[in-house]
């Protein structure tokens, strides 16, 4: 071997090893980084839950080694749990408060929206209930206590039982606002913290009227029309339907791309994220 062959090969040598140093470094800070993205936290919205539960079941079984937990309490708890960095993903059925960005920024946290899908707020009654349709005006009387049994709006007569979401819920926020018109309810409503409790309520009480997300509904209740406008994804696609709304995940800042953070709150313009979105009874945004 010539001596400018051996140089060479000591060059090349020299640079394997140095390339080798590099690649190590480069795996031990991968592993570094998926050490601290193993894991998601997300909380909040009951409504937004049943999304979050199988968009988590969808990104685990693509990567495997991700823990994901899902908890669903409440918009509000979900809004408390990222601005207190509780959670690394916050699931609302509204939009943030200005008092809760307040309240993040003091903490040195950036909430940052990202809507996934359209929602309808779907008033329900029991099935064997032959009211089909009532203008907001008459449910807002309802939840006011001014209507009490159901033979004053064309049905039996039966005692009405209004049924509401938690102050705390999105749902309720929504309905408050497009449905009370921010009007005090009746202190004989009944308050449930979750859609399936108020699915469950309306669903086995004849007499019961309740408000959930469009997801909720199935053969066990009915939903109403709302000023002659039946809950479906083409009247909450097109705008029709006088109780619709966004849903949202909120996240610290722009999640770094790439990132399971940002995967997981982009998932919904996946192929695969629109048939979730669909199969659960929301509207996906292509609907658009």
């Amino acid at each position: 071997m010539s001596r400018r062959t051996k140089t060479n090969f000591k060059t090349f040598v020299g640079t394997l090893l140095i390339c080798g140093e590099l690649m190590a470094i480069t795996l031990v800070a991968a592993n570094h980084v998926m050490a601290q993205t193993s894991r998601l936290n997300i909380q909040g919205s009951t409504t937004v839950g049943p999304i979050g539960d199988a968009f988590a079941e969808a990104y685990k079984a693509m990567h495997p080694g991700i823990n994901i937990t899902v908890n669903k309490t409440g918009s509000g708890d979900g809004a408390a749990a990222i601005v207190d960095g509780r959670c690394d993903i916050a699931m609302m059925s509204r939009f943030m408060k200005d008092t809760e960005f307040k309240k993040a920024v003091v903490n040195d946290i950036f909430p940052v929206a990202h809507v996934i899908a359209m929602d309808g707020v779907c008033v329900i009654v029991h099935p064997s209930n032959p009211v089909k349709s009532l203008g907001s005006a008459q449910i807002r009387a309802i939840y006011k206590g001014e209507i009490s049994n159901w033979n004053q709006i064309g049905g039996p007569n039966l005692p009405i039982v209004a049924i509401s979401r938690d102050t705390s819920s999105g749902t309720y926020e929504t309905f408050e606002d497009l449905v009370m018109k921010k009007e005090k309810m009746a202190s004989g409503v009944e308050y449930v913290s979750s859609n399936p409790q108020a699915h469950a309520r309306v669903s086995t009480t004849t007499g019961a009227i309740g408000y959930v997300g469009l997801g909720f509904v199935d053969m066990k209740v009915r939903a109403l029309q709302i000023d002659g406008v039946a809950p479906s994804r083409s009247t909450i696609a097109s705008g029709k339907y006088p109780v619709s709304r966004p849903l949202f995940l909120f996240t610290n800042g722009y999640p770094k791309l790439g990132s399971p953070i940002h995967e997981f709150c982009t998932f919904y313009l996946t192929e695969k994220g629109q048939e979730i979105i669909e199969a659960k009874g929301f509207v996906p945004l292509t609907n658009y």
